[in-house]
């Protein structure tokens, strides 16, 4: 029998003296270290023996006696319990090495090439890195002159979230920068975001036809690809609308603009009503619920949905009392059955709502089949889903996903062979917009009373109705 072949792998001779040097240097320092530790036990004993006969010549003495050292019982029981091998004795710490603190980067590194947008919370520049020559999107953040808290708390989380992001329908923050004016440090604050050619609310507003089916499927599928991370990470956005999603040349959606996001638990905390852009704003944000999850960007989601489907915003109410009718106008007037507890919320206790029938039609049936005739029966099952007036039967992002809408012909289109549209990020502002603001930090909610929507379904009766068809049993 043939002997087994040596493999290219094996020590050789030069690995093994190697190892015998580290070996050897290994023990020479363990040595060492007993040297040491024998000294140091050589010299406390020769203090305490001193320290002994200090004492036995001061007992003649008047004075107060010595201080002694205190042993701890437990302490000497385990060294006269340990082991004889003295090197077992050092304690093993483990190491663990960080990112060191360092100073911002100066925003003179970028030359600033022209304004794009103002938004609630901060500037937004399009600039060139001197270094590289890379666009990027400057973000300049809003500092209210009259707070004396310096930094505020939404441009903090908004640095937070954005740091731990990590997805491809999230936008990313490259670095932070800030001014040269030290005197001005919180308002020099600048965050370095990657670049996208468009706005999906620029797009919709140019566009003479609406998206195709496939695109619109596509765009949904990414966005809520993004809503189900953030929501996976405990992160809600809190501000999703078509202005603040970007899309590049590529097809790729991502979400941007996370002023109004924060982290949140299970069970989620107290939080503020004062979220998200009204038109994009779910019903029991206007109704005064201060515990809410996910179903609220899920709502928003919905909005973009229609908005994307007609080329303008689903519901555009002139104030919240507005938003609401407008709601219940699509969506039906809420009962006990269909929004279990809404009575409880704060602005729903003392609203006045029309009957179950109203004009001889029922009120509480949602009218997106109506106002959406060309869509699918699974695009309008989606739809109703994601405008559901209670919150908890909203489907979560992840459901979304696996919707039946994705999976029927057509197929979403693939990025790739997305149409690009031409770049208004060049100029020298975007238009502004009659849209809206996000609501300010510190703005007071609005109140409703006793508000009276029993008269949102009247003159219905004046709209065209379907031939319709009944069944009898025979």
């Amino acid at each position: 029998m043939s002997s087994k072949t040596k493999s290219r792998w094996a020590d050789d001779e030069a690995d093994a003296a190697l190892e015998a040097q580290l070996k050897k240097e290994k023990e020479e320092k363990r040595r060492l270290k007993v040297a040491k530790a024998r000294k140091l036990e050589a010299a406390k004993q020769a203090r305490e023996a001193s320290a002994a006969a200090a004492q036995q010549e001061g007992d003649g003495t008047n004075g107060p006696p010595a201080k002694r050292r205190r042993i701890s019982p437990a302490r000497e029981a385990a060294q006269a319990t340990a082991p004889s091998n003295e090197s077992n004795d050092a304690p093993k710490l483990w190491r663990f090495y960080g990112g060191a603190f360092a100073k911002s980067r100066s925003v003179e590194n970028y030359d600033k090439l022209n304004d794009i947008e103002e938004g609630a919370y901060g500037w937004v520049s399009r600039a060139k890195e001197v270094a590289t020559g890379k666009v990027v999107a400057l973000k300049k953040l809003k500092i209210d002159p009259r707070d004396r808290g310096g930094l505020p708390i939404t441009g903090l989380r908004e640095i937070q979230i954005l740091k731990d992001c990590d997805h491809r329908n999230v936008v990313q923050l490259r670095e932070v920068v800030v001014g040269d004016d030290t005197s001005k440090s919180f308002s020099n604050i600048f965050l370095v975001l990657e670049f996208l050619e468009h706005d999906l609310k620029s797009i919709l507003e140019d566009m003479p036809e609406p998206f195709l089916a496939s695109e619109v499927k596509t765009l949904l599928k990414q966005l809520a690809s993004g809503v189900a991370y953030l929501h996976d990470n405990w992160i809600l956005h809190r501000d999703l609308k078509t202005s603040n999603l970007l899309l590049n040349n590529r097809g790729q959606l991502k979400i941007a603009d996370f002023g109004m996001a924060r982290y949140v638990g299970d069970p989620a905390p107290k939080l503020t009503q004062l979220v998200v852009t009204l038109w994009y704003r779910a019903p029991e944000l206007l109704l005064g619920a201060v515990r809410y999850g996910g179903a609220v960007d899920m709502w928003s989601v919905g909005c973009i949905f229609g908005e994307l489907l007609t080329r303008e915003p689903l519901l555009q109410g002139r104030n919240e009392v507005d938003e609401l009718a407008k709601i219940f106008e699509l969506c039906g007037t809420p009962t006990d059955d269909t929004w279990p507890g809404f009575r409880r919320l704060p602005n729903a206790r003392a609203l006045r709502l029309p009957s179950t029938m109203a004009n001889g039609r029922a009120t509480t049936g949602s009218g997106v089949r109506a106002k959406f005739p060309l869509l699918t029966a699974a695009g309008v099952g989606l739809l109703n889903g994601l405008l559901t007036l209670d919150p908890k039967k909203r489907p979560t992002a992840k459901e979304m996903l696996a919707h039946e809408y994705f999976a029927q012909d057509p197929k979403p289109k693939q990025e790739a062979m997305f149409p690009t549209f031409p770049s208004k990020a060049g100029q020298e502002r975007r238009r502004r917009r009659e849209t809206p603001n996000a609501p300010v930090r510190g703005q007071q909610a609005a109140d409703f009373g006793a508000v009276d929507f029993s008269g949102i379904f009247s003159g219905r009766e004046r709209e065209e109705r379907g031939g319709g068809f009944s069944l009898r049993m025979v």
